[in-house]
């Protein structure tokens, strides 16, 4: 779900950078590919921590056993509301965090001083869908960000100056960014938001120095392309396929997995077929950005089934042999453990997570779906209930992979189901929405899959991924928003619940060892570090977006209001002495 109706009255050009009057840390060290192949336990360099998106510390100065010993090292107020995404980056002491209101703040990790903020003005124009990033990319003495009016920009990594700036996509037509960028072989990729608007989703990919455009590879195949036939007449040019979230990157193969959005408009009656490359996983060669392979999850999806996190790239034994592994627990409730094979991605096997009622089966061979047809909306249906909710099983959060307990970890909410009503007609319009129902009746949609208030609904999950059996299950009486990181020390840490909690749970069978209420609700993405021999924790706090929405429709739906107090900080933890 991607809506919010706000208009934030900024100015137009790019601003410069305010440079606080800070000692910077130790000298910085350039980020290199081998660094990000291979990164150093001490740093946090990337989105999830590796190239294969873990979300994994080999820090265990911290372990299941002491964790209760974790208290406040420092906080930091950002300056802003709404939703507080980004993981904190570290590389050597220097710490970059994003924040809404397309803000880069870079602070001594060890303290928590202010070393620049570097702010992207946007227009007073722009309608703003999803005020919020989810942080940067590190490459060379440079720091990568992409903004919500579609530009990437280069910042010197140790005072903020812009070194280059370019536009991405058309902001006037709805499209935006909020992932953080991948930097690999001198390159930066990025992708375009806003599946709900009509645009055509696209991941390309800029010269890490000068900022050229070096490819763009769109997610909706046109005619002629591979996959161009899924699509009747020129319904791609306004399909969808969104790009939302980072992906993750195999060196050796030199591929990188994107995870792409639903296609648009949501009724499917206008785009018969498989609309590919939707909800789907693609493999792009990072030299030429080619797609090699793919797997897509929901067919002609009517659901809006986004499947925008990226799998995560695990060597593993699936079914008694070794495989190299994507794995991803999708919005759609399924668990999919897929191969990856040099470019095609084969399929290996796939188990739900939480109750789905629309899958009829799931072919044992290919991983195609086939539908209950009694719970896809369209015209001429009414009023149809489907589980789970279009936000799914899982939305963009990410899940996590400990080498160490052999587990992966879902962030998972079950129990919950979405009513659609019959669709309106629409046509598309640059700058509008392209749903296809009134967005009160899809934001207040929201069912209780037995029709009446669950005991729970979010949970924290730990899979086997040799067995595919589920080893572990914490379960909250709130919805779960959370974005997880796992540990060397036997940890899931992880907030993403109304309560404002953010927690720590024993890795091998989930038991809460440790939670600490901060300012706001945590939807952000946490990370580790390790400074003079001292292991930190370090969260965003901020709630907003889209756990936000899902609140208000939870509470629509219970007859309910719940609060939960705005305002974002960074939040580091780490021993006491």
């Amino acid at each position: 779900m991607k809506f919010l109706l706000n208009r934030i009255a900024v100015g137009i050009a790019a601003a410069l950078p305010c440079i606080a009057a800070q000692a910077a840390p130790a000298t910085y060290s350039p980020v290199t590919d081998a660094r990000l192949s291979n990164p150093e336990p001490a740093n946090w360099l990337q989105y999830r921590g590796n190239y294969a998106g873990w979300g994994y510390s080999a820090l265990d100065k911290v372990t299941s056993k002491n964790v209760d010993k974790l208290t406040l090292a420092w906080a930091f107020a950002t300056g802003q509301t709404d939703g507080h995404q980004s993981p904190p980056v570290v590389n050597n002491g220097y710490m970059y965090v994003t924040t809404p209101g397309s803000q880069v703040i870079a602070l001594d990790a060890k303290t928590g001083a202010e070393l620049w903020r570097y702010k992207k003005d946007v227009s007073a124009e722009m309608l703003q869908l999803h005020p919020t990033n989810r942080g940067v990319a590190l490459y060379g003495d440079k720091v990568y960000v992409a903004t919500v009016d579609c530009f990437l920009v280069a910042l010197d990594a140790k005072t903020g100056k812009v070194a280059w700036i370019k536009p991405v996509g058309d902001w006037k037509a709805l499209q935006y960014m909020t992932l953080a960028p991948l930097a690999a072989k001198g390159k930066i990729m990025v992708g375009s938001s806003g599946g709900e608007t009509g645009v055509r989703g696209f991941v390309a990919a800029y010269d890490a120095e000068t900022g050229a455009e070096a490819w763009r590879t769109y997610t909706t195949a046109a005619p002629g392309d591979v996959g161009g036939d899924s699509w009747p007449g020129d319904t791609h040019k306004n399909g969808g396929g969104s790009i939302w979230i980072t992906g993750t990157y195999d060196p050796a193969a030199n591929l990188a997995y994107w995870g792409t959005g639903n296609p648009a408009p949501w009724p499917t009656e206008e785009r018969k077929g498989d609309n590919l490359y939707t909800t789907s996983t693609i493999a792009l060669d990072v030299d030429t950005g080619k797609i090699k392979g793919h797997h897509q999850y929901t067919p002609n999806d009517a659901w809006d089934w986004d499947e925008v996190s990226a799998p995560l790239l695990i060597d593993t034994e699936i079914k008694g042999r070794k495989v190299k592994a994507a794995v991803h627990a999708g919005r759609n409730g399924y668990l999919w453990m897929l191969e990856r094979k040099d470019g095609p991605i084969g399929f290996i096997d796939a188990v739900s997570y939480v109750n789905n009622n629309v899958f009829a089966s799931v072919d044992k061979v290919t991983g195609r779906p086939t539908y209950n047809l009694d719970k896809r909306p369209g015209v001429g249906k009414g009023n149809v209930t489907f589980c789970p909710s279009l936000w799914g099983g899982k939305d963009w959060v990410p899940e996590a992979w400990n080498p160490k307990t052999g587990l992966f970890y879902i962030p998972a909410n079950n129990n919950l189901c979405s009513e659609l009503p019959e669709p309106e007609a629409l046509k598309y319009k640059k700058g509008d929405l392209y749903i296809g129902y009134p967005i009160d009746k899809v934001l207040g949609g929201l069912k209780y899959q037995d029709g009446k208030a669950p005991a729970t609904i979010g949970e924290l999950q730990a899979w086997d991924l040799k067995t595919g059996k589920l080893a572990w299950v914490h379960k909250f009486p709130t919805f779960n928003w959370g974005p997880l990181l796992t540990t060397g020390g036997n940890l899931v840490f992880a907030g993403g619940t109304n309560d404002r909690m953010f927690r720590a749970f024993d890795a091998t069978n989930g038991k809460v060892l440790w939670e600490t209420a901060t300012p706001s609700g945590v939807t952000g993405v946490p990370s580790s570090f390790e400074i003079d021999g001292e292991q930190y924790v370090a969260v965003q706090s901020g709630w907003g977006v889209d756990a936000q929405r899902m609140q208000a429709g939870i509470d629509t739906l219970s007859g309910k209001v719940t609060g939960v107090p705005q305002g974002g900080s960074v939040m580091v933890y780490k021993l006491s002495k």
